[in-house]
């Protein structure tokens, strides 16, 4: 098992920030490995929500499943990952701090066939991944003039 996890002060209100990442679909907007997401379940986003995504890696698409397994809105989420290659399990907080929002994230990776054989290298790439992921976002939401509109 790999650990990956993080932080970083986006300055954006606290509710603008979770609610804009806890929309799966958003993230071809600050992510650019992530080619598509579509919410697959009914209704509105909290414990139970799943999405499909698709990202790419090394070249080639990547199928993934999410679902929502803990929902505070707008404090914290859980989610599970579902690749063919391992599961994630997570969580992303969200605390007003003076500056924005305080996000940090924290995810187990269970890495499966020959990639659990490279766990360590698996953690460091995850790390260098998610950092770059989430400076999209910071850099996406604070190039924003006006609220972001919830989908």
């Amino acid at each position: 098992m790999a650990h990956v996890e993080g932080q970083m002060i986006i300055h954006r209100p606290v509710d603008e920030v979770f609610d804009f990442v806890a929309d799966e679909r958003n993230e071809p907007r600050y992510n650019p490995q992530m080619r598509r997401a579509e919410q697959t379940s009914a209704g509105p986003i909290g414990v139970g929500t799943t999405f499909r995504a698709e990202m790419m890696s090394r070249g080639r698409p990547v199928e993934m499943t999410i679902t929502y397994t803990d929902f505070e809105r707008p404090r914290r989420y859980t989610s599970l990952t579902h690749l063919s290659t391992m599961d994630i399990q997570g969580t992303l907080t969200f605390d007003p701090v003076a500056e924005g929002t305080r996000m940090r994230w924290s995810w187990n990776l269970a890495p499966r066939g020959m990639l659990k054989l490279m766990t360590p290298v698996v953690s460091l790439i995850g790390r260098r991944q998610e950092r770059s992921i989430w400076m999209g976002l910071k850099r996406y939401l604070e190039a924003q003039e006006a609220p972001l509109e919830r989908r």
